[in-house]
C-alpha cells in the first residue's frame, strides 16, 4: 500500500514538472511576464549606449495587457511584437542573436540613428511584417534569415554600407522594399517580388546590374551570385536544423533537473512585479476611460489647486475637485497624452489633456512657458482655460469643441448613409481659419529658427458648435522633449529636418501646404495621419499629378456642386503647392498665404467663364515637372469631378 502511494505520487511531481517544463521553455509564468524578453531588451540597451532609453527603459516593460510602458517598446498579451527607436541618436553594434527571443516581433525600425556593424539574424522572428534600418552605418550582407521571414511587407535597408549581392525575395507580401544608397553588387535576382520594385529602389549602389538598373551584366555561364547565395543559405539551414535537434535531446535531459530552480526564480520576480504594479498604481486598459483614475496618480498631498488662465476666471465654476469627480469620457490617446472630455454636475464639459514625455522642466519653467502659451489668444487658436502642475502630474484644461475635429470631419462615415457631405464652401472657410490662426503665431514669435505651432495637423483643427475653427496644441515645442518631438511632431516631417535636422516657421508654412492637400483631394496625409489609419504622401501624389496631366481628377468629388467653384480650388491647390516646396527658403510667409487665401472667393466666377488648369508653372512644382493642359480637356474633366 505504502509503495503504490509512493508510485502515485512520483507520477504527479512528473506531470507537474512537464506542466512547469512547458511554462520555462515558453519563458511564461502564466501571468503574462516574459523574462527573457525583457532581458533580451535590457541586452540591447546596453549595447546601443543610449541616456535616453537608460532613463525611459525601467520598471515594467509590457505587463499582461496590451499597454506598454517602455518607449519605442509595442505589445499584445504581455507579448513585445514592436520595437520602434528612430532617430534618437543610438551608437554601437548590436549582437547577432539580438532578437533571437523576441519571437512575436512585427514590427521592428531603427530609422535615423548610427548604429554600425553586420545585421541581425532573424531566423526566429517568423512573424516580423515590417523591417526599418535605414540611414545607419549598417555594413557586410543582407542577411539571408530575411527570406524565411513569409509575413514581410516592408524592407527598408536604404543609406548604409551594405556590401554583396540581393538575396532572392520571393515574398508576395512584399509592397515595400529599398536598399538604395549602399555598396551592393551583383546581378538583381530575376524574382517576381523584386521586378514589382522600381530604380529608386535600387539607387546609388554602382556595382548592380540588371533591370531596373540601366547597367547591363556580363554573363560567364556560372551560377549568379543570388542563385549561389540562396542554395547557400538553404545548406546552411538544413545543417543548423540537424544540430539544433541534437542540442535539444541533450538540453531536454538536463532541463528536469533544474526545472524547479528556474520556478522559483520566475515566481519571485513575478510577486516583485506585482508589488511595483500595487505601488505605481498602474492603470489598466478598462480605467483609462475613468476620470477617477486622474484622482488616484494625484496624491492628496500634492493636489493643490487648478490655475485658470487670465480673462478665464470669470467663465469658471469648477475647481480641481469637481474636476476629479466629474464622470469622463475617453476622447483618445493624442502623441503626449491622453484626453478626456469631463463633464461637472455644474458648467460646460471640458477637454483635460494629461501630459506625458516633457521636458525635465522645474515648476517655475513649467509656469513660465505655460503663460507664454495661454497669452496667445485669437478667435481661432483654441484657449487655453486652466492648467494643473504636481510633479507626477501635469493637466491642461480645454474648452470642449462640440463638432469634433477636421480629420474625422474629412474621412469620417465615407461610403455611409451617415456621410454629411463636406462642401467646397465649409473647406475654404476651414482653410481660412487655420491660415489666420498661424498668421497670428507667427507674427508673435520673433525668432525665425522657432517654430510657431510645430504640429499642425487635421486632428488639431477643431469645429465648435458655431462651427468656428479653432487650431490646438500649439506651442508644445516648448514643453516636449526634443527626442518625442522629433518622432511625433509634424513640423519634424519635413523635408528640411529629414535631411538637415532643422526646423523653422517655414516648417509651420510646409505643414499648413499639406493641410491644404487634405483638404482638396479628401485623402489622409501620411505624415499626420491618425493611429490606424493608412495616409499617402499628399504633395508627391499632387506633383506627379500635375505632371502626368490628370490633375482634375485630384479634387474630392463632394466639393463638385458647381463648376464656377473650380477656379478657388486651384488657386487654393496652387498656395498648397508653393507652401509645400522642398526649399523652406522658396515657401511664402505665412502672412503672405493668409492673404492670398482669404482672396479666394468661395462661389467662384459665372459658370460661363472660361478657365484653365495650365496656369501651373514650374516654380510650383518639382524641376521634372511640365504643365500643359488646355482649357477645353479641362473643363471637360472639372465637369466630371
Amino acid at each position: 500500500m505504502h509503495s503504490s502511494s509512493n508510485l502515485t505520487n512520483f507520477f504527479l511531481l512528473t506531470a507537474a514538472l512537464l506542466v512547469l517544463h512547458t511554462r520555462a521553455a515558453a519563458g511564461d509564468d502564466g501571468s503574462g511576464f516574459h523574462g527573457y524578453e525583457r532581458d533580451a531588451l535590457l541586452d540591447l540597451k546596453a549595447r546601443l549606449n543610449s541616456s535616453f532609453l537608460d532613463r525611459n527603459w525601467t520598471g515594467i516593460m509590457c505587463y499582461m495587457d496590451n499597454t506598454p510602458y517602455w518607449y519605442g517598446v509595442q505589445c499584445l498579451k504581455g507579448r513585445v511584437t514592436g520595437l520602434v527607436l528612430n532617430s534618437i541618436g543610438l551608437t554601437g553594434e548590436i549582437k547577432a542573436d539580438a532578437l533571437a527571443n523576441l519571437t512575436e516581433l512585427q514590427t521592428l525600425s531603427f530609422n535615423n540613428n548610427s548604429i554600425r556593424g553586420s545585421v541581425m539574424d532573424f531566423t526566429d522572428n517568423h512573424k516580423l511584417r515590417s523591417i526599418d534600418l535605414s540611414r545607419n552605418r549598417f555594413s557586410g550582407e543582407i542577411p539571408s534569415s530575411l527570406l524565411n521571414l513569409d509575413s514581410l511587407e516592408s524592407l527598408q535597408i536604404q543609406d548604409n554600407a551594405f556590401t554583396g549581392p540581393i538575396p532572392g525575395f520571393t515574398h508576395s507580401r512584399l509592397t515595400r522594399f529599398n536598399v538604395s544608397n549602399n555598396d551592393l553588387s551583383g546581378e538583381i535576382p530575376h524574382t517576381k517580388t523584386l521586378e514589382s520594385f522600381g530604380l529608386s529602389s535600387y539607387l546609388g549602389n554602382a556595382n548592380l546590374c540588371g533591370p531596373p538598373t540601366p547597367t547591363r551584366c556580363s554573363f560567364d555561364g556560372k551560377q549568379s551570385v543570388s542563385e549561389a547565395n540562396s542554395d547557400q543559405s538553404s545548406g546552411e539551414k538544413g545543417h543548423s536544423s540537424g544540430i539544433l535537434v541534437a542540442v535539444l535531446v541533450v538540453v531536454d535531459a538536463v532541463v528536469m533537473v533544474i526545472i524547479l530552480l528556474l520556478f522559483i526564480m520566475y515566481y519571485k520576480k513575478y510577486k516583485k512585479l506585482r508589488k511595483e504594479m500595487k505601488e505605481k498604481e498602474i492603470p489598466t486598459k478598462d480605467e483609462e476611460h475613468d476620470s477617477r483614475i486622474m484622482q488616484r496618480r494625484i496624491p492628496e498631498g500634492e493636489r493643490g489647486k487648478l490655475v485658470f488662465m487670465e480673462n478665464n476666471e470669470g467663465t469658471t465654476t469648477f475647481d480641481l475637485d469637481d474636476l476629479l469627480r466629474a464622470s469622463a469620457e475617453g476622447l483618445g490617446k493624442g502623441n503626449f497624452g491622453n484626453c478626456y472630455k469631463a463633464m461637472m454636475e455644474v458648467g460646460p464639459a471640458v477637454v483635460v489633456k494629461r501630459l506625458r514625455d516633457l521636458k525635465p522642466l522645474n515648476k517655475d519653467e513649467f509656469v513660465r512657458q505655460i503663460t507664454a502659451i495661454a497669452d496667445q489668444k485669437h478667435p481661432n487658436l483654441l484657449p487655453l482655460l486652466a492648467y494643473f502642475y504636481s510633479k507626477d502630474e501635469k493637466l491642461f484644461v480645454y474648452k470642449f469643441a462640440a463638432n469634433g475635429n477636421l480629420f474625422n470631419r474629412l474621412h469620417g462615415g465615407r461610403g455611409t448613409r451617415e456621410r454629411f457631405p463636406f462642401r467646397w464652401s465649409s473647406r475654404l472657410a476651414a482653410a481660412r481659419g487655420v491660415a489666420r490662426a498661424l498668421k497670428y503665431l507667427h507674427g508673435n514669435t520673433r525668432s525665425q529658427t522657432a517654430v510657431p505651432h510645430g504640429n499642425l495637423k487635421s486632428s488639431n483643427v477643431l469645429i465648435d458648435e458655431n462651427d468656428e475653427i479653432l487650431v490646438a496644441d500649439y506651442g508644445l515645442t516648448s514643453l516636449i522633449a526634443l527626442p518625442i518631438a522629433a518622432q511625433r511632431m509634424v513640423a519634424y516631417k519635413c523635408p528640411e529636418y529629414l535631411s538637415q535636422k532643422s526646423v523653422s516657421k517655414k516648417s509651420d508654412v510646409w505643414s499648413y501646404g499639406s493641410l491644404l492637400l487634405e483638404l482638396l483631394t479628401g485623402r489622409a496625409s501620411a505624415h499626420s495621419a491618425a493611429a490606424g489609419t493608412s495616409g499617402v504622401d499628399l504633395c508627391s501624389w499632387v506633383h506627379r499629378a500635375v505632371r502626368e496631366e490628370w490633375t482634375a481628377e485630384i479634387f474630392d468629388a463632394e466639393m463638385a456642386v458647381h463648376r464656377g467653384a473650380n477656379r478657388g480650388m486651384l488657386r487654393l491647390m496652387q498656395i498648397a503647392l508653393r507652401c509645400c516646396d522642398r526649399s523652406p527658403e522658396k515657401r511664402p510667409e505665412m502672412g503672405q498665404v493668409a492673404a492670398e487665401v482669404e482672396e479666394i472667393k468661395a462661389g467662384g466666377e459665372s459658370e460661363d467663364e472660361e478657365y484653365s488648369y495650365s496656369s501651373y508653372d514650374r516654380s510650383l512644382t518639382d524641376d521634372s515637372v511640365s504643365v500643359s493642359i488646355s482649357a477645353s480637356a479641362s473643363a471637360s474633366a472639372a465637369t466630371s469631378v
